[in-house]
């Protein structure tokens, strides 16, 4: 799963920061502020990424450089945090109905 996480976050990060310059891709420690591909207004597009792409809410307190700094910091708060999620519930199995002689599937 991290493997996949670090992946999708170098993605996003050289998507938006990079503008696909792929020869620019930081290293996993690499600090994202020090190396000039993110500033202030960046951070806070990533956490708005952190929390639409994998359902993880950052908070103020947790808004630090040893969690946002660098593609490995994000990727083990990413990891830490999908941990401390409640298990999701399965989806319901579609259902047959016959209507007017007609057998239809109806997701719930």
């Amino acid at each position: 799963m991290g493997t996949q996480i670090r992946e999708e976050l170098t993605e996003f990060i050289v998507t938006n920061y990079l503008f696909g310059d792929t020869a620019r891709v930081p290293r996993g420690d690499d600090s994202l502020v020090e190396e000039g591909i993110i500033d202030s207004t960046g951070i806070l597009e990533l956490i708005e990424f952190l929390g639409s792409r994998f359902g993880v809410e950052v908070s103020e307190s947790e808004t630090v450089p040893e969690n946002l700094g660098s593609i490995s910091s994000l990727t083990e708060l990413v990891m830490s945090k999908r941990r401390q999620l409640p298990a999701t519930k399965p989806e319901p199995a579609a259902v047959r109905v016959r209507s007017s002689g007609v057998a239809r599937n109806l997701r719930p």
